[in-house]
C-alpha cells in the first residue's frame, strides 16, 4: 500500500476517534512498525495530528468525532435490534458443529446469541468477542480461546493487529461471522480494522459460515472482506429480499432461510 494511501486510512480513522495507536494503524495499512511510525511523524509534520505515546492525537476540534461508518452501530445499540432472526439464524448456526471441532466465532451481536445454544456443546472456540468469551467461560464447558491485540470497545471486540500472533497457530474447520452488509461483490464491513482483523481469522478456518438476518442486504459499508465464492453457507431469516436469495443463489452459496423465534 502506497504512502498516499496509508495516510488517507489514518486520516479517516483519525476523524473517527480522535485517536489513533500505532498498533491500530499497522492493523488497517499493513504497514510494520518501523512504516507506521514513519508515517505517524510525517502526519504530525504536516499538521493533521499530534505525535504521543504510542500514536496520534487529533489536533483541537479539526478532528472531532465524526459519525460512524455507514451501517456500522455499537455493540449495544445492535443488540436488540432483529433479536429474533438473531436468535434463529445463531441457533441454526451451532447446530452445524460437533463435539471436537474446531471453530472460530468473529464477534457480533448476531454470533453473540451463539452462546446460549453452545451451553451443551464441547468445542474448542477461537473468538475475538470478549462477551461471548466471558459468557462461554461461565456458561458452558467449551474451551475458549481470545486473540492478543487491543480491544475495541463500541464493538467489544479485541482486534490483532499482528500478523505472527497466536491466530497463525490455528487450524479451524468452520468460523462463523456476519458482516454491516451482503452485496455481489462479498461481505462488507464498514471499517478497516475490523475488515482486516477478519480477513485473518478467515485464514485459519476452512469453511466460513455467514450469519446474516434480512436487514444485511441492505448497501452499507464500503470495505469488501471476502467474495462471495468464499462462503460455504449463509444463513438468514424469512425476511430476505427475493433479490439477495437469488444473488447468493447465482453465486453458489448454500443459503438457510430460518423462522425468527418468540423472545422471552
Amino acid at each position: 500500500m502506497r504512502e498516499r494511501q496509508r495516510a488517507d486510512i489514518a486520516r479517516n480513522l483519525l476523524s473517527q476517534r480522535g485517536f489513533l495507536s500505532i498498533a491500530e494503524l499497522m492493523a488497517a495499512t499493513g504497514a510494520s512498525a518501523a512504516s507506521a511510525r514513519r508515517d505517524a511523524g510525517r502526519l504530525a509534520e504536516m499538521g493533521i495530528a499530534e505525535r504521543v505515546h504510542g500514536g496520534l492525537q487529533a489536533i483541537g476540534g479539526a478532528f472531532a468525532p465524526a459519525p460512524r461508518a455507514q451501517g456500522s452501530r455499537s455493540f449495544d445499540n445492535s443488540l436488540a435490534v432483529n433479536l429474533a432472526a438473531k436468535r434463529a439464524i445463531a441457533r441454526r448456526a451451532v447446530a452445524m458443529c460437533e463435539d471436537g471441532d474446531v471453530v472460530i466465532v468473529n464477534g457480533g451481536t448476531t454470533t453473540y446469541q451463539m452462546g446460549e445454544y453452545l451451553r451443551r456443546t464441547r468445542l474448542k472456540i477461537l473468538t475475538n468477542s470478549y462477551p461471548l468469551a466471558e459468557f462461554l467461560i461461565h456458561e458452558t464447558d467449551n474451551r475458549v480461546a481470545l486473540p492478543g491485540g487491543e480491544v475495541y470497545r463500541d464493538q467489544k471486540l479485541i482486534v490483532a493487529p499482528f500478523d505472527d500472533d497466536a491466530i497463525q497457530h490455528y487450524a479451524a474447520k468452520w468460523m462463523f461471522m456476519s458482516a454491516i452488509s451482503i452485496s455481489s461483490h462479498g461481505l462488507i464491513e464498514g471499517d478497516p480494522l475490523i475488515a482486516r482483523a477478519e480477513a485473518k481469522l478467515l485464514k485459519r478456518a476452512d469453511r466460513l459460515v455467514v450469519l446474516a438476518d434480512s436487514s444485511k442486504f441492505q448497501v452499507k459499508g464500503s470495505l469488501v472482506v471476502c467474495p462471495l465464492s468464499r462462503v460455504h453457507t449463509l444463513i438468514t431469516d424469512a425476511g430476505a429480499p427475493e433479490q439477495g436469495l437469488q444473488m447468493l443463489k447465482d453465486a453458489g452459496v448454500e443459503t438457510v432461510v430460518v423462522e425468527p423465534e418468540a423472545v422471552s
